[in-house]
Parts: structure tokens; sequence; C-alpha cells
């Protein structure tokens, strides 16, 4: 009886992480989207283009290195094989806080869980260069950031490893419960180093200081990009419970949905109502990333606030993100949507926020995670910017920039019957 009961823990645990995974995958479609009607329309297919790539290389990379890196050389290039069930039940029978402890799922679905994670932060990279980029250099990029930089800082964080062998940041109070840090804040580190040398879109600041408002194409795109991110979190944030087949855990589970949602629900009517005392108008973009930016500063901890918590986490990281958006225009870092300030300073706030409800967190630990990941993801970045600068360039030319990436980079338009790039 007791066996069966293990199996049927098993079989669950595993199913809820496969669907969870599959949740975050498809993710990438929101950030697709959300890209797509965030720049103009001359510059649509070439950024659709590198989020279907970098996705097809997060995955690649990820499998060949990434996996081994971050926990310890398990590989998968070889297949799972046959699982031993006998092992497993002879392995777990032993346990002395049996069936309630520890996390209970196929190793396969892990790893697929963790690899939709690495395509994430490759994908808030792609939207901060994009329009000026070349695809090439960015997918060249792409292999380095997915199958070395991310494996690293996570090894020092989820991975459990020391930190050059200097500190462990889980010996500190170190917390982040699904990402915030880890995923959303690397994937801005990474994006900030790449706008930095990148520079500006040609025209984007004025000589005198002024800035021009480059408009997305297809808002409402924009708009069912950021549901579909919405949606996808739940699996994010959820996901991360690492298993639903007992009481504590489903109960955990739902807690989870429910602030994840909170907080997006709070961000957005924040980020709503700073931009109308801001701008005299309600802006939608700055809507869409206030929904997100309240997503990203709830991943860090979703579990333990109550869902008013939740909610105000949410507003904070909704209204942090509009001054950071304009903060960094003043600054002429030239993020085309608002990808650094929704992922990193949101993705900072929530590392922050963490103790407040999570005792077993330190703000010093959550201080010290934080510059450890992004020291290391934009130090290292940088230096595989600068080096394909060289080899390679960055950028692609005024002209290129001017008739737009779609032809330059990939021959066709997005919308050739509507748009032309003359």
């Amino acid at each position: 009886m007791e066996s069966n009961i293990f199996q049927l823990q098993y079989a669950m645990d595993t199913f809820y992480f496969l669907v969870c995974g599959a949740l975050v995958m498809w993710m990438a479609a929101g950030f697709a989207m959300l890209e797509a009607g965030l720049v103009r329309a001359k510059n649509t297919t070439e950024i659709l283009t590198k989020n279907v790539s970098l996705y097809a290389v997060s995955c690649t990379m990820y499998l060949i290195c990434g996996y081994a890196i971050m926990y310890n050389g398990t590989f998968f290039l070889t297949g799972m094989g046959s699982v031993d069930s006998a092992a497993i039940l002879n392995d777990f029978a032993g346990r002395e806080d049996g069936f309630e402890g520890g996390s209970i799922y196929s190793g396969a679905s892990d790893f697929f869980f963790q690899v939709v994670f690495v395509a994430t932060a490759m994908s808030i990279v792609s939207g901060a260069v994009a329009e000026r980029m070349k695809l090439w250099a960015f997918l060249v990029f792409a292999v380095v950031m997915t199958g070395f930089i991310y494996p690293m800082e996570g090894a020092w964080t989820w991975g459990g490893a020391s930190v050059f062998g200097m500190y462990s940041l889980g010996d500190i109070g170190f917390s982040d419960f699904a990402g915030s840090g880890i995923v959303h804040m690397a994937g801005a580190s990474a994006a900030l180093a790449g706008v930095i040398l990148l520079g500006a879109r040609k025209g984007k600041y004025g000589p005198k200081g002024e800035i021009r408002a480059f408009p997305g194409a297809n808002l409402p795109l924009a708009t069912l990009g950021t549901f579909i991110l919405w949606m996808g979190w739940f699996g994010f944030n959820g996901g991360s419970v690492l298993k639903l087949g007992d009481i504590n855990s489903a109960h955990s589970v739902a807690m989870v949905f429910l602030n994840t949602n909170a907080a997006a629900a709070g961000g957005g009517i924040a980020a709503l109502i700073t931009a109308r005392l801001l701008f005299g108008k309600a802006d939608l973009t700055m809507l869409l990333n206030g929904a997100l930016a309240g997503l990203v500063t709830i991943t860090a901890e979703p579990s333990t606030p109550s869902a008013l918590t939740a909610t105000l986490f949410g507003a904070l990281g909704g209204v942090l993100v509009v001054f950071s958006i304009v903060a960094l225009d003043k600054m002429r870092i030239d993020d085309p949507v608002g990808a650094i300030s929704v992922h990193g300073v949101a993705g900072l706030l929530g590392l922050l926020l963490v103790p407040v409800t999570n005792s077993d967190a330190s703000f010093f630990g959550q201080i010290v995670g934080a510059l450890t990941i992004f020291v290391w993801v934009f130090v290292a970045s940088m230096i595989v910017w600068g080096i394909l600068k060289m080899i390679m360039g960055l950028r692609v030319t005024e002209e290129e920039e001017y008739e737009g990436v779609d032809l330059s980079e990939c021959g066709m338009e997005a919308y050739p019957e509507f748009v032309s790039s003359k």
C-alpha cells in the first residue's frame, strides 16, 4: 500500500513539474509578442527570429554543459535510460521523514524545468538590445550566456556551491525562491552590459539632451505578450515549490499562485496611477511593464507573504519601474522595451523584500547575493560583448538601422503590405 502511495506521489510531482515547465516555456511566446509589439515595424521579423533562436540555443547549451556546471557534473547527453523504480523505493523507504520530506520527481523533469528558466534569462537580453544589434553577434553571446555565465551564478545560488571557494550564499542567509535575482536580474545585468557597449538607437537622443519617443508598432501584440507572460508566471513561481503530492505542498502551491496574481495586479495598478500623475495620461506601456515588474518582484518570495502583502510588494515594483524607465532614458541608456528596469531594478527590489516575510533570509545575505549575481554576470557579459565587438562587431550599419534590421538581417519584413522601410 505504501509503495502504491509513493508511486502515485512520484507520478503527481513529476507531472506537476512538467506542466509548470510547459507554462514557463510558453513565456517564450510572451516575450516574443511583447518585444515584437514594442519595437518599430521595420524590426519585427528580426526580434521574432532572435526569440525563437535564443530558445533553441538555450536548450541546447544547457543540455551540453550548462546543467552540469550548475548542478555538479550531471549530464543528460546520453539520455536518462530506464528508471530503477525498486532502487528509488528503497531509497525513500529508509527516510525518517517519509513521503512528506524532499521533492519526489523524475530527474528528466527537473532538467526540463531548469532549462526553460535559462531561456527566460536570455529572452530578457533580446528586447534591451533590439533594433540595432547584429543577429549573429547576439546568438554567439547567447551560447556563452546560457552555457557558462548563467550556470555559474546558478551553481552559487540554487546549486549550493561556494562562490569561487570563498563563501556560500546559503550560509549567509541568501534566498531567492523562483529567481528574481538568479534569473531576472541576471538577464538584465547581461542586457545592461550589452546596451552600454552597443549605444543608443540613432536619433533616440537629441544634441541638447532631448529624449525622442520611438513608439512600438503593435500595442495589441504587446498586450497579448504581457498576458501570456502573466499566465506563464504561474508555472514559473508555482513550479518552484517543486512538488504537489502532499497537503503542505498543495497549500503552498495555492498560495504561490494567489500571491503571484496579486502582485501582478498591484504592479499594474500602481504603474498606471504613477504614469497618470507623472505624464497626465494613462500610459499603456507603463501599465504593461508595471504588471511585469510586480511579477518579477514577488518571484523572490511568493510563498510567505499574505495576499495583501504580495499586492503591496507588486505595487512597489510597479511604481519603481516607472521611475527607473524614466531615469535610464535620462542617463541615455536606450532600452526599447524597458527590460533592464522591469527585470533588473524590480528583481533587486524583490530580493531585498524577502526578509520582510521570510525569517530564514537576512538583508545582509540578500545584498551580498545580489552583488554577487550582478558583478559576475555584468563583468563576464561585458568581456564577452567586448570580444564580439572586436571580432565581428555588435552593431549594424547606420543605413541598415535606418532601413530596419528586418531587411539587413533576415531579408524580409513582418508587414510587407503595410510598411515601407524606405
